[in-house]
């Protein structure tokens, strides 16, 4: 399993320097006021998909912020219950867990 997970790591390495290679010749990208960047075909397609993964991750921190503090307020610990077979289990009532609204497109 070892030498297989290498072997895909190694496919994926070749694959994006052989990327790479083949995209080498000059782009210009143009921003507004007249500005522009020019750099290898490369390193302008690497930039979009690094400036994507920071967009997306930011767009989802508040999300995550969000959950990350209602379950800090959810009690550390349950204590168990016995398995005895009769025993009810207890759910706590949607009253006393933290409200997290659902956002929807």
């Amino acid at each position: 399993m070892k030498y297989l997970l290498w072997l895909l790591k190694a496919a994926i390495f070749f694959t994006l320097f052989a990327f790479a290679l083949n995209n080498q010749q000059d782009a210009t990208v143009y921003f507004f006021f007249g500005t522009s960047w020019r750099a290898p075909l490369v390193l302008v397609v690497l930039a979009a998909f690094a400036g994507g993964l920071v967009t997306g991750a930011l767009g989802m921190l508040p999300g995550w912020w969000k959950h990350r503090s209602a379950a800090a307020q959810l009690p550390a610990h349950v204590p168990p219950v016995a398995n005895t077979g009769t025993a009810p289990i207890t759910v706590p009532a949607a009253a006393d867990l933290p409200a997290v609204r659902q956002h929807g497109l």
